[in-house]
């Protein structure tokens, strides 16, 4: 089985430390750089080729928000998901916007962040369960300026679909409640991001919350 090859970028040497040192534990890991700052990770991100990014927000050179746009370029494979300790639902909202996979704090436990990698690098989403806290709430707040002018692309069905995106909701429980086949779920999904020109379930969700589409009933 080819390992799953990570990168970490983040400016505290003695935490990258500790997930060197989870990642070696693992058979399916390899580490294949670690970089202590914004630019240093993007220029390692080219060399390198990682499948995963593991990325701080707070870092003094660079933020982890201005970092991802420049790691999309360099390194458009790696699936990049935040590691940091912000709660903050904007920080949360902005990076999965801007293309971040996944949004973790580092209070989490070692299963949780190794199972998160893999998932990532499958191409699923990951989320700390605080997190999806911010996110559903961010979901029920009202919509700050937005309109949702793009969204005459949708049908009706996916209309409706991404608004139960937004609400967290899986394909079964979609299928469930819309009495539809998982697979009709699926593919109505997959139009929706195709049309919305976005990556994700979770950057669905934003995309529904920005746009005004979720109303608080």
């Amino acid at each position: 089985m080819t390992p799953i090859r990570v990168l970490i970028i983040d400016d505290h040497s003695l935490f990258r430390s500790g997930i060197k040192l989870v990642l070696q534990r693992q058979n399916d890991f390899e580490l294949v750089g670690e970089a202590g700052s914004g630019l240093e990770g993007v220029k390692d991100a080219k060399r390198l080729s990682p499948d995963v990014i593991l990325l701080d927000l707070h870092m003094p050179d660079m933020s982890g928000l201005e970092t991802i746009p420049l790691l999309k370029d360099e390194a458009p494979n790696a699936q990049i998901v935040m590691l940091t300790v912000s709660e903050d639902a904007e920080d949360l909202l902005e990076a999965l916007r801007i293309g971040a996979r996944g949004y973790l704090l580092k209070n989490i436990d070692t299963d949780f962040l190794l199972q998160s990698i893999r998932r990532a690098a499958a191409g699923e989403s990951v989320m700390s369960p605080q997190m999806g806290g911010k996110l559903a709430d961010a979901v029920r707040a009202p919509a700050k300026g937005s309109n949702a002018t793009d969204a005459v692309k949708l049908t009706p069905r996916e209309r409706e679909i991404i608004v139960k995106l937004a609400r967290g909701d899986s394909n079964k429980e979609i299928a469930r409640e819309l009495d539809l086949s998982e697979s009709t779920v699926k593919i109505h999904v997959q139009g929706i991001l195709r049309k919305l020109n976005l990556a994700s379930r979770v950057q669905a969700a934003v995309y529904a919350v920005e746009h005004g589409l979720v109303m608080e009933k």
